[in-house]
């Protein structure tokens, strides 16, 4: 399972990474292996200053949906619109074009509070 080492994990099995004050997210290889066949994202909170663990967004599988949970502070700035088309990216390539969402980060320290990839495969069992 891929666990990339550059990159910042939550509790809730996303991925964060970080340039300057933008944080992309979107949700792990494990994430989207659990949820199975994802055939909807949804994102109403583009433009929004939400605080961390705020629901920011849906991911939908064939058999279940679950929250999207912001794992750092701050304003969403973009929406991966190509979701909207081809859901199923967040399966074949949850790391690179399955992103879903730019936050410009308001509170850098949070960052700190984010799990390694080895806590992250620790977490998982992996």
């Amino acid at each position: 399972m891929s666990i990339p080492a550059n990159l910042k994990y939550t509790k809730d099995h996303e991925w964060v990474s970080i340039e300057g004050d933008v944080a992309t997210v979107g949700i792990t290889h494990f994430a989207q292996k659990e949820l199975g066949d994802i055939v909807y994202v949804e994102v109403e909170t583009l433009d929004q200053t939400l605080d961390k663990d705020e629901v920011f967004g849906t991911v939908e599988a064939v058999k279940t949906v679950s929250d999207l949970f912001l794992p750092l502070t701050g304003e969403i700035i973009a929406f991966n619109e190509s979701l909207e088309s081809a859901p199923e990216t967040v399966n074949s390539d949850p790391y690179g074009a399955g992103w879903m969402i730019k936050i410009k980060i308001a509170n850098a320290s949070e960052v700190e509070g984010l799990l390694s990839a080895e806590a992250y495969t620790e977490l998982i069992g992996a």
